[in-house]
This record gives C-alpha cells, structure tokens and sequence, in this order.
C-alpha cells in the first residue's frame, strides 16, 4: 500500500508538471475533479485503511488446523496492542518472512509443556481451543530462550512465546524462539473466507 500512495503521487506530480508544459486548462481539470471527488474520496479512505488500520492475510499451511485452516483470508487490526494470551496475531520473523500464530507466553512469564499440558509459572492452564488428537511435545522454558537471554527464568519485557495451533505441523517459538512485540503486526478480527466459516475470530 506504501508503494501504491508513492505511486500515486508520483503521477500526480507529473500530471502538474505536463499541465504547465503543455498549457492545460486547469478549469477544466478542477470541474473533472469535482465530477469524480467521491471516488477520489473513497479510494483515499480505502487506501488509508488498508495501510495503516487493517490488513488481510490468506493463510499458507495447515500450522493453525483446525481453527484457521489453508486458504482462510483473516483479516488484521493493525493498530491494536491487545497482546493477550490466545490472541491470534500475523508476525514476521527476522527473515521477515510471515506467520499466524497463537501468543501463549507473556512477558514475565515461565511456559512449559509436561504430560501435554501447558504450564504457566508452574501452574497447569487449560488450552480448549486445540483439537482433542493435538499432542504438544514437552519442552522447557530454557529450550525456548536461553539463561543467557533470559537470564530471570521468565520472558522479558515485551516479548512473547507464539505456537501454532497444530502443535505438531507448526513452525513457531518452539524454532524460532520469543519474539519481540515489533515483529508483530496485527490482531486476527475478522476471517473473510470461506463462506461458511465466515465472522468473527474466537480468540
């Protein structure tokens, strides 16, 4: 969308350069404008939106199966800051390259699985959103970050552990490590697509 407005100024510049040159009746050209100042209007809103309020993202992979399954198109709050635990986000990891995921860990917070069960702070939390055959394999906080990064035991400040909801098939924390509230890039709202599924987001 960035390039789009850059693109559209661009243009613009140079339609003001080719009236000077070439004499254009610029009467004309501001009658024309007001002819179409509605469709301008709404382009400019439509660009705005999707620029820096909302984004949407078809999901690639079957990492969040069952609950946001290959070819979804989700729709993102670009301005939210509602990092809550089970929040569905789109994030990018350094090689910018980009995921939906779960957040599941918070900053100041131990996360561990023993026995197919989350732990937080060594407190045992019920995830009923996962399928009933998901199995999530045991891992320590240490396996995920570091006493060198996380020298406290618990994720630092704004940073948070992100899994996929098909816990076996998901490239997520568990590879990647924590990641910084940067990389995050929107809050799921809304899925467009498919039809049947379509509406809000449980998150």
């Amino acid at each position: 969308m960035q390039i789009l407005l850059i693109v559209i100024g661009a243009l613009l510049i140079v339609f003001l350069i080719a009236a000077k040159i070439f004499n254009f009746d610029l009467r004309e050209i501001t009658e024309l404008l007001k002819d179409f100042s509605w469709y301008i209007i709404v382009g400019v809103v439509i660009v705005v939106t999707f620029t820096f309020i909302i984004s949407f993202q078809i999901t690639s992979g079957y990492s969040m199966s069952p609950n946001v399954e290959q070819g979804d198109i989700i729709i993102f709050n670009r301005l939210s800051s509602d990092y809550d635990r089970n929040k569905i986000i789109t994030m990018r990891d350094k090689n910018n390259k980009s995921f939906i995921k779960r957040i599941i860990g918070l900053p100041g917070e131990k996360i561990e699985y023993k026995d197919n069960m989350l732990y937080i702070n060594d407190e045992m939390v019920e995830e009923p959103f996962l399928g009933e055959d998901i199995e999530t394999y045991n891992f320590k906080f240490t396996d995920i970050c570091s006493e060198k990064d996380c020298p406290d035991g618990i994720i630092p400040k704004e940073m948070y552990l992100v899994l996929g909801d098909n816990r076996p098939h998901s490239e997520d924390s568990r590879e990647f490590g924590l990641i910084t509230q940067s990389q995050i890039k929107g809050i799921a709202i809304f899925r467009m697509w498919p039809l049947n599924k379509i509406g809000g987001i449980d998150n």
